[in-house]
């Protein structure tokens, strides 16, 4: 740290609680650490071995450039951000020289990790700070901490601190065998699927138009990919570039391929790799030359958990910091702050490249009359705010190219013909009601390509914009991707009814119900609360109030409101009665489906919601031999029960009723346990991952 100012004197005599850096700097050819002796001058710790570089947080800076700064400062070392991987936070509490300086500290525990050890003779020394520096095996360091010498300043290895040694002795085991087997498995998971629709229907024209926008949904590909994080796309092509080197380099970039990212979609964001597989990069001027050395090489760094702000916010900012932040700015800018298509930076941060954005406002309205039409269907754009963990306010992008099936088209009609009755008859108090549901059109389609937010198990269907403003100016519009559909209902939905649901009712599992209710689902995310006026008589959404319980929620009720509204079209004799058993029997063994998507991805946790609370009310049923059943009996109360609780939650924009019902509900409990291991016992897929084959031609065809 630099000099010693009067401000941490005075935190140090009064034992204040306050923020720090910790850097470390890592060898990986040698398994080296490098130690900072303090000056003999230092009120704390004088001329003990110590942390590669440290220093206080000051007011109004953040933890990655204070870390940044003190390397600089007190080693001459010059790092971009992506060198700075934070492995923990810890606080450290002691008293030392006589009860004269506590130290009462909270500090952020950065890793840098280079290729091969920094020259000495690079470093330039902060003399005030810093009287040698050198280097040490991982292991002899934490033995003289452990055997708690003198000349070291002390930290608990059996501790907080040990993850230090855990985290870099786990990521350098010689273990490729193991983690090779490990990687098939996670990618045997997935069930490659080739899609090649027809193109038949389409017109010349429509062909020309198709290469176009193939190219512009391969354009989506690399702003998501920025998107998810902010090294993200270094990764990708060194990943990319490295996949013939060795069959495990191949399996690191076919799942990191499906995942888009180095965290593993379905094991809870658990990061499938490491720093120890990322990029490496060279920096020629990063400290003073030294005659023959041609600088440092880095890895480029990333966390080991998933950032839950992806690349929308600094990747040192907490919800804390945002808030004070914007409620500090005008009303207008706190509307851009919280919006789907900005993205925070901190000033000291380089600015992206800014992308034009339109909302469709300079499109000219025709007569209903008159009207362009083709058999292409294409989305394109900023929609979903899932990767967003910290507010979901931020909109990532996608595309999704495909086909439309005209004749399931006209088939779905009904639902969208029946939404203001269904939001009219909604299981929640008339006054959270809305007088004006407008149908979202609807529209079947076979996938041709997609890209960009498409990470992981592939969406079945999707109701777009969810930008509430565009909603209120224009509607939305919804899409079903049949294609995948029936993929997902072959090769994953029957064979898990085999292994969980009962033999009586195993026949009950049929495409048709599967299918209806996928459609119904997507109906039901138009209806219910989306603008609401809270208490205080301020308008606002439930997107903005729930927040980060959002997403799982809204999917848990577009799910369970969906079966009450297929329950409620029946009566009406707007469906066939033939479905008033098998929809719920499909429904159960899809809940089975998409658990295992895993409880940090928002349908897999509305879908636990669902499972467990049905199950609470005797809905579903477990029997002696590890298979389950559907109570008619009781399954139509349940299902109402749980979408007025949601319903009404999302009207009041209840934000701790949210997350108390998610937490109380959204977990995996024992049933599922035991669903979970029959399904993984017979191997099922968990998902699909399509191979665009017809749309792979046509781009090489165009090349």
């Amino acid at each position: 740290m630099a000099a010693e100012p009067e401000e941490r004197l005075d935190v140090h005599r009064d034992g204040d609680y306050h923020r720090a850096v910790h850097v470390w700097i890592y060898s990986e050819s040698t398994g080296e650490l490098l130690l900072q002796r303090r000056a003999d001058c230092k009120d704390s710790w004088p001329g003990q071995w110590d942390i590669s570089s440290a220093g206080h947080i000051s007011a109004g800076d953040s933890s990655l450039s204070s870390a940044q700064r003190e390397l600089d400062e007190e080693l001459g070392i010059k790092l971009p951000s992506d060198a700075f991987e934070l492995l923990f936070v810890f606080l450290q509490e002691c008293v030392i020289n006589n009860g004269t300086y506590t130290n009462n500290e909270y500090n952020d525990v950065y890793l840098v990790t280079t290729l091969t050890p920094i020259p000495l003779e690079a470093f330039t020394l902060q003399e005030s700070e810093v009287s040698a520096v050198r280097y040490m095996h991982l292991d002899e360091y934490k033995s003289c901490l452990a055997k708690e010498s003198g000349e070291y300043v002390p930290y608990d290895v059996n501790g907080t601190y040990g993850q230090l040694f855990s985290i870099i002795e786990e990521r350098y085991k010689d273990n490729i065998e193991s983690r090779s087997l490990t990687l098939q498995k996670q990618i045997n998971r997935y069930a490659p699927i080739h899609l090649e629709p027809e193109l038949t229907s389409l017109s010349e024209g429509d062909r020309e138009a198709l290469g176009y926008i193939l190219k512009a949904s391969i354009v989506i590909d690399d702003i998501f990919y920025e998107q998810v994080w902010n090294s993200n796309c270094t990764l990708r092509d060194w990943l990319k570039a490295r996949a013939n080197y060795s069959s495990f380099d191949k399996l690191k970039w076919l799942y990191y391929s499906i995942n888009k990212s180095p965290w593993s979609c379905l094991d809870e964001n658990k990061a499938f790799l490491s720093t120890a597989d990322s990029a490496v990069k060279l920096l020629t001027d990063a400290t003073k030359s030294v005659s023959g050395w041609k600088g440092i090489e880095y890895r480029a760094a990333f966390p080991r958990d998933n950032p839950p702000g992806a690349n929308f916010y600094p990747p040192d900012m907490d919800k804390m910091e945002f808030e004070l932040w914007k409620n500090g700015l005008p009303e207008k800018e706190q509307k851009y702050a919280t919006g789907f298509f900005t993205v925070i930076k901190r000033h000291d941060a380089l600015l992206p490249s800014i992308l034009a954005q339109s909302d469709g406002s300079n499109q000219t309205k025709t007569s209903d009359d008159l009207f362009v039409d083709s058999n292409l269907d294409v989305t394109i754009g900023p929609y979903e705010t899932y990767e967003d963990g910290l507010f979901s306010y931020k909109a990532t992008f996608e595309a999704f190219v495909g086909v439309r099936d005209d004749i399931a088209t006209s088939q779905v009609k009904l639902f969208g013909d029946q939404l203001q009755d269904l939001e009219k008859h909604l299981p929640l108090d008339n006054i959270y009601k809305s007088d004006n549901v407008s149908a979202a059109p609807i529209r079947v389609i076979n996938l041709l390509y997609n890209s960009g937010d498409v990470k992981g198990p592939q969406t079945i269907a999707f109701n777009l914009p969810n930008d509430e403003r565009i909603v209120n100016e224009r509607g939305t519009s919804m899409v079903m991707l049949k294609n995948i559909s029936e993929a997902k209902f072959k090769h994953i939905l029957k064979p898990i009814a085999n292994a969980c649901i009962r033999e009586e009712q195993e026949d009950y599992v049929d495409f048709e119900p599967y299918y209806t209710h996928i459609v119904c689902h997507e109906c039901c995310h138009g209806i219910g609360p989306h603008s609401i006026t809270l208490p205080t008589g301020k308008r606002s959404t439930v997107r903005m109030e729930l927040q980060e319980f959002h997403s799982a929620l809204e999917e848990a009720k577009a799910d369970i409101v969906g079966l009450w509204a297929l329950n409620f079209l029946i009566k009406k004799g707007l469906l066939p009665k033939s479905l008033s058993e098998s929809m719920y029997v499909s429904f159960l063994a899809g809940c089975f489906r998409s658990i295992r998507f895993g409880l940090e991805e928002a349908h897999g946790k509305g879908q636990a919601l669902q499972f467990n609370w049905l199950y609470e009310k005797g809905a579903f049923v477990l029997h002696s031999d590890g298979k389950f059943s559907v109570d008619f009996t009781k399954v139509e109360d349940a299902v109402e029960s749980l979408s007025r609780e949601i319903l009404t939650i999302q009207a009041k924009g209840d934000k701790p009723a949210a997350q108390s019902l998610l937490q109380s509900h959204a977990s995996l409990t024992q049933p599922l346990r035991v669903a979970l291991d029959k399904i993984e016992h017979m191997q099922v897929p968990v998902d699909i991952t399509p191979i665009f084959g017809t749309a792979n031609k046509l781009l090489a065809n165009d090349q």
